[in-house]
Parts: C-alpha cells; sequence; structure tokens
C-alpha cells in the first residue's frame, strides 16, 4: 500500500499585509480562481467555508495550487497562521471534494471589442502578469478592451492591497502601453 501523499503548506507575505498566501503542494483548481469575498459567498467550497470558522479571517481566494486569506485588520497574524494551516491540511488530508461543482470559478471574459488587441492583452496577462500576481496570492482577469480602455478586475491578496492601485497603473497599465500603443488606460472593475 502507498503511503499517503503528505500535504506541505507554506505561508508567505504578500503586499498587502492583511493577506497572507498559502501555498500548497496539491493542485486545488486546474485553472482559473475563485473569489470568496465573504462568507455568504463561500457555499459552494467546503475549504472558504472552513476556514471563515476562523474568527478574524474576512476573505479567502483561491487558485491553483494556494489559498489566500484574508484577516480583520485589527487581528494578528501570529493568532491565525496556525489554525488556517491546521485547517488547510485537515480538509487536503481528508480527500473530501473541496468546491461544489458549481463554485463560481473565475475565467477570462469575453468582450466585444477589437479582437486583434484583446488577444494581445491576454497573452500579455496570461504570459507576464497573471504569474506576477499569483505570486503575490493574487489574480487578474480581463473584462474588456473599449476605446483604448483595458478593464480588468483584480482579485485576492491584490483586490484590498495599498498597492493595488499601483500595480495597475503603473505595472500593468506601463507594461500594456510600451507593447501594444492603441491603449491608453488601464481601469479597474468591482
Amino acid at each position: 500500500m502507498e503511503a499517503p501523499h503528505k500535504v506541505d503548506i507554506t505561508a508567505e507575505i504578500t503586499p498587502n499585509p492583511n493577506t497572507l498566501k498559502f501555498n500548497v503542494n496539491q493542485t486545488l483548481l486546474e485553472s482559473g480562481s475563485i473569489d470568496f469575498p465573504n462568507t455568504q459567498k463561500a457555499q459552494g467550497s467546503l475549504l472558504a467555508s472552513a476556514l471563515f470558522e476562523i474568527e478574524s479571517v474576512i476573505g479567502v481566494f483561491i487558485g491553483t495550487n494556494f489559498i489566500t486569506v484574508t484577516k480583520a485588520p485589527a487581528a494578528n497574524w501570529n493568532n491565525l497562521v496556525t489554525p488556517v494551516t491546521e485547517k488547510i491540511r485537515a480538509l487536503l488530508d481528508s480527500g473530501e471534494t473541496l468546491f461544489s461543482k458549481d463554485a463560481p470559478v473565475s475565467h477570462e471574459s469575453t468582450a466585444g471589442g477589437d479582437p486583434e488587441i484583446e488577444k494581445k492583452i491576454r497573452a500579455i496577462l496570461d504570459n507576464e502578469i497573471r504569474p506576477a500576481v499569483a505570486m503575490d496570492g493574487g489574480d487578474i482577469t480581463f473584462y474588456g478592451y473599449e476605446n483604448g480602455v483595458v478593464t480588468l478586475h483584480l482579485q485576492g491578496s491584490c483586490s484590498s492591497c495599498p498597492s493595488s492601485i499601483m500595480t495597475l497603473k503603473m505595472g500593468v497599465e506601463n507594461r500594456l502601453k510600451s507593447l501594444i500603443p492603441e491603449i491608453k488606460e488601464v481601469v479597474q472593475v468591482q
């Protein structure tokens, strides 16, 4: 009989002081991400619901192999890291289904702008920007492109990070403008 696969979990700081990224050595989602900004939205996820049971957890974001947890500003990570890690480990070890089949997995939106420019934007986002944002415990999804304006949605640690506007304007907007001259501005949808 094969030995059970040990779940490895490492906590990592993010640019958002109220958010930690918990990396796991398992695939949680094949692709995309799921954002659970509150307990009510967590109903389709055993994992997110369990994490919201921990006092001071106010947000859960799940990527392909990480979970980003946001705490209440007054809470202290020293009191939360161990319960969060133990809850994640227990659920992953249990072998239970972590999400219902209708959990709201976030994938890229399809828009009605210029298809060639949208294709270029998506390629840059997928190959350069999304991997960098995922390293900080978040995700960024494409919503649309129209009249020189790119609309994106920041999720996970990036959604409430104090530097999210800088990430969007200085990082994403500057990179897209440098590669696609038709782009005038990048804005975030809520």
